[in-house]
């Protein structure tokens, strides 16, 4: 089965994602930025979800995760939950 690493940013809204992406693009560290502005208690790890499969995460997460460059910043992405900007670290087929 397919298994993914990815750490994620999360904030309410979309501008305040696009204004951190830039950030990071910018040369700032994906973690540094996460500790600092994710509402998710995963932002204390950097951002880090740790390994999960297709279907553990929300339907928007799974698109993006299973297909999207790794160690590339991707996002906003909209859920239920704000605005998130994932990063896929790792990925088996």
């Amino acid at each position: 089965m397919a298994e993914a690493t990815a750490r994620h940013i999360l904030v309410s809204s979309e501008e305040e994602c696009l204004k951190l992406k830039d950030e990071i693009e910018a040369g700032a560290d994906f973690g540094d930025v996460a500790k600092q502005h994710s509402s998710c208690p995963s932002g204390a790890s950097g951002g880090d979800l740790g390994a999960f499969g297709p279907g553990m995460m929300v339907p928007e997460f799974d698109k993006v995760v299973f297909s999207a460059e790794l160690n590339t910043v991707q996002g906003p992405v909209k859920t239920q939950f704000g605005y998130h900007l994932l990063e896929v670290t790792s990925r088996t087929d």
